[in-house]
Parts: C-alpha cells; sequence; structure tokens
C-alpha cells in the first residue's frame, strides 16, 4: 500500500489515486485508518456533524489516535439534543474537539440578512458558506491539516453514492473509512461497541444538521426532503477544493 504516495512519472495522479482506492477496497475500516495514520501527511484531523451514526468513525478514529483533533463546526443552530449528544461522546470517548464557528453570531447574522436558509438555494447557498464552509476551511488551516477524515458513506445519499476512500487536492488528502458501510455495518457496530444514535434518531431524523433545515421522515415524507426543504442535500462541506484551503 505504500507504494500508492510514489507517483509513477508515467502515471497521472488520477491513475494512482484509483488504484490506492481499489486496493483500499480490499481494507477493512480499521486498516483503512492505520494505513492512513502511517502513510498520509500529518496533521490528522477528522471532521464530525455529531449526527444521527456519528459515533462509529469518532469510536473508529479516537480508537486509533485518541488526541486526533475533532472538528465540529457550530453554525448556533443545532438541536438542543445536538449539543447534549456532543457532550456526551466528548466526555465517553475522550474526544479532543476543536469547535470553530463564523465570526458574526447566529443573532447578529438575523439582524444583517434575515433567515436566509427561507431565501431558496441562494439564500441557503449564502448562509451554508458562512457558517459551515468558511469556519470548516479556517479549522483545516489553523489545524495545518495535511489529512481529514471524515463518515461520508454512499448509502447515505444520491449525492454520496460515488464517495471515495481516498481523495487528494493540493497538499491535502481526504480520506473516508467508511464510505461503503452499509446502514445494517453502522447498526452493528454500534451494537457491538454499545454506542449511542444520535438521541433524535428514534424520532425519524435520519439526517441531521440545524433545526431549521432538517425534517423528520415524518414531516418530509421521503428522504429526499429531510434537509433543506428538498431543495438540496449537501451544505458545501464536503465539496470544496482542498488546494484552496
Amino acid at each position: 500500500m505504500s507504494g500508492c504516495l510514489a507517483l509513477d512519472e508515467n502515471e497521472s495522479r488520477e491513475v494512482t489515486l484509483a488504484h490506492c482506492n481499489r486496493r483500499f477496497d480490499t481494507l477493512s475500516a480499521v486498516e483503512r485508518i492505520d494505513w492512513s495514520l502511517q502513510h498520509l501527511p500529518a496533521q490528522h484531523v477528522m471532521s464530525s456533524s455529531f449526527g444521527a451514526q456519528a459515533a462509529v468513525t469518532l469510536h473508529l478514529l479516537s480508537g486509533a489516535r485518541p488526541d486526533i483533533p475533532v472538528i465540529l463546526v457550530d453554525t448556533g443552530y443545532l438541536f438542543v439534543e445536538t449539543y447534549r449528544f456532543v457532550d456526551e461522546l466528548v466526555d465517553r470517548l475522550g474526544l479532543n474537539l476543536n469547535v470553530y464557528r463564523a465570526p458574526l453570531s447566529s443573532a447578529w447574522q438575523e439582524a444583517r440578512h434575515g433567515q436566509r436558509w427561507l431565501d431558496g438555494q441562494r439564500g441557503l447557498a449564502a448562509y451554508n458558506e458562512e457558517n459551515k464552509v468558511q469556519p470548516m476551511k479556517r479549522a483545516l488551516r489553523e489545524l495545518d491539516a495535511g489529512t481529514w477524515f471524515a463518515g461520508l458513506r454512499r448509502a447515505q445519499s444520491g449525492s454520496r453514492s460515488n464517495t471515495q476512500y481516498l481523495e487528494w487536492s493540493g497538499d491535502r488528502w481526504k480520506v473516508h473509512p467508511i464510505a461503503d458501510w452499509s446502514d445494517r455495518d453502522v447498526h452493528r457496530y454500534l451494537k457491538q461497541h454499545g454506542l449511542p444514535y444520535h438521541p433524535l434518531w428514534e424520532k425519524g431524523y435520519t439526517s441531521i444538521g440545524d433545526y431549521h433545515t432538517s425534517h423528520s421522515l415524518h414531516e418530509a415524507g421521503d428522504a429526499s426532503g429531510t434537509r433543506f426543504f428538498g431543495l438540496q442535500r449537501e451544505c458545501g462541506l464536503h465539496e470544496f477544493d482542498l488546494s484552496t484551503v
């Protein structure tokens, strides 16, 4: 596997990366994490929204590297249950939590711009850029991240169906160690290790972000409507070019 990092002068980065991803497909999540921690550039960091099934990746990464910085982007509009879930997992797993926020408070932003998440896709994009994307970019810069771990899975949504185990852009790597896990795999791992789902899981929330743009399956009618009023699925946190950070 270490040969994945040795770029053949006759091969493009895309070819080399495709080879690495094929090799990762034969490894377990634990092996993918161990290899990445050994061979990919430090500083290693991970991000978590502390969503429905977040305990899996947090448990896997903190077990392999207890002091790994865990980035949480706090918009100021998370559910009360989410803040309590964060406290529970930080205490239980001994997480090295690093919280990042927009420079302006949520109240000040509303005074200036109103509730932008109600202004269609353009308003959502502006809100997400200020409250999620820019704080994440700042976190990666300030923590001097060389490798970023995240818990994205192909089974989560259509927009994530092509998620690769390894990505790179510029000098940073991004690793998705459980990209191939099904919901059943997640449930099995949580049960095996006595880990909790997010408290709102049992109320039908399968995708949990801000309280003003997250809805239960009962409210939404189907999975596509559980976030951002069905207008979009992603907030941009996992879509920007790492070379611009």
